[in-house]
């Protein structure tokens, strides 16, 4: 029997089961064109400007905004969509609508109190984020990272938006929407660059970001819901809200300092280990993002629903499903990843400012980080059915416990492996994520059937 008729049978029990592959389906479809040409944009990027300097400093000032993003604004997807799930389905759209203006302005409020903050102690914290840099590096840094920050309220506003679309089964155009910005950065890398340097690629980001954001807000606002920064007073729901963000918003701050022990390190090591780390890690977040991505994306809102009616055995029917089928398409693709590992570099990557020294020194970092491609997709199911379960203090231990293991693998490998070490031990603490959250799942569903998927 083949993996793909084995599949099939999987999701033809249930509806639930066929709708949540409709939704991931249609991610995955929208997201392979989205990191297609990411990838490409990757390509052009490298060839003009190689491991250089100046690309070793955009990173690095890029780090800081990706981080907020992913910390405020994604933490407030995970504990808003629950939530606003219930109540749509008990107490109607109106109310609904109410507890979505008053998430996006808390939203907007963090997201630009955090900006500020960050961009008052930059000087702080960028000479111990990259230590190893020269003075006029590590000022380019800091300038850039300054242009680069309104891309934290652009892209956490679109976030959320594109949250609330998945709610009422709006998935594919939403997970296409992204591709506006690595196509802007192409633009702006090939056209641009002559006369302005690594400051076209800030430019350009920017644009994109700006372009991504008003299609979603377009889109959420012709599908029923409205785009307000209106606060409605802290409602049952709100509060409800607010109790499960905190320990969200605690993990992703945990899980935020394990990527920036990550560069730190890094950035004590020979001058491009940054950028090697960078380009390695683009093609396994395309992997990450297309698979995992596309499974939490879809299972998010129909586990919303199944907890929310205490539909426990469909529950456990969809947990074992997913499982299975995450298990089957993430193991070969991240086997595939670390075979072809120093000839995907080579093609993609080795042309202009990019030697074959730099596909020598970037392929083992690849091949390390492609070993935790199975744990992290495999575990997005337990991790979002316990956002659902509203236990994110769970996650909040599970981060806590990640962070350690962090450290302590990367000092120990980054000896051994150099800068491989650290995309090794990123691989190895995936893998106890993926025991820590089956383990709770199991732990926490009512003990009717097996529990072992």
């Amino acid at each position: 029997m083949t993996a793909i008729t084995t599949i099939t049978r999987m999701f033809e029990g249930t509806s639930v089961n066929r709708r949540i592959f409709r939704a991931a389906a249609a991610v995955t479809a929208a997201g392979i064109l989205v990191k297609a040409v990411a990838t490409f944009k990757e390509f052009v990027v490298a060839g003009v400007f190689g491991r250089s300097d100046a690309m070793d400093a955009f990173l690095t000032a890029f780090l800081i905004p990706n981080i907020l993003i992913n910390l405020i604004s994604e933490s407030m997807n995970q504990a808003l969509v629950p939530t606003l799930v219930r109540v749509q389905e008990k107490e109607g759209r109106d109310r609904a609508q109410e507890l979505l203006s008053s998430s996006m302005l808390w939203i907007a409020l963090f997201l630009g109190m955090a900006s500020c903050g960050m961009a008052v102690f930059a000087k702080a914290y960028f000479p111990l984020l990259a230590s190893n840099f020269p003075a006029p590096k590590l000022e380019l840094s800091i300038h850039l990272f300054f242009a680069l920050l309104p891309i934290v309220m652009i892209t956490g506003i679109a976030t959320n938006c594109t949250a609330v679309l998945n709610t009422f089964d709006r998935f594919a155009l939403p997970a296409l929407a992204p591709v506006v910005t690595p196509i802007a950065i192409v633009l702006g890398a090939l056209l641009l660059s002559g006369r302005l340097g690594i400051w076209s690629l800030v430019y350009a980001s920017l644009a994109g970001a700006l372009v991504h954001c008003g299609l979603v807000v377009w889109l959420m606002e012709s599908h029923g819901y409205r785009f307000r920064l209106r606060w409605h007073g802290m409602t049952a729901a709100m509060r409800e809200v607010a109790q499960q963000y905190g320990p969200v918003l605690l993990s992703g701050l945990v899980a935020s300092g394990g990527l920036l022990v990550d560069q730190a390190m890094a950035a004590t090591l020979s001058a491009g280990s940054v950028s090697a780390l960078a380009y390695a890690n683009r093609f396994v977040t395309v992997f990450l993002l297309v698979l995992a991505g596309a499974v939490s994306t879809a299972v998010t809102p129909y586990f919303s629903q199944l907890v929310a009616q205490e539909n426990w055995e469909g529950c456990r029917h969809t947990i074992r499903t997913w499982f299975k089928i995450t298990a089957m398409v993430s193991a070969p693709a991240a086997l595939v990843l670390i075979a072809g590992s120093h000839l995907l570099i080579r093609f993609t990557f080795q042309h202009g400012a990019f030697g074959p020294a730099d596909t020598k020194a970037v392929a083992p970092v690849l091949a390390m980080y492609a070993i935790q491609i199975p744990f992290v997709v495999c575990s997005r199911v337990f991790y979002r059915f316990l956002i659902a379960m509203r236990r994110t203090d769970l996650i909040l231990y599970c981060g806590i416990l990640n962070l350690f293991l962090d450290i302590v693998l990367n000092l120990i490998l980054m000896r051994w492996f150099g800068v491989a070490g650290i995309a090794l031990a990123t691989s190895l603490w995936t893998a106890s994520t993926l025991l820590f959250l089956w383990y709770w799942t199991w732990k926490l569903l009512p003990r009717q059937a097996p529990e072992v998927p």
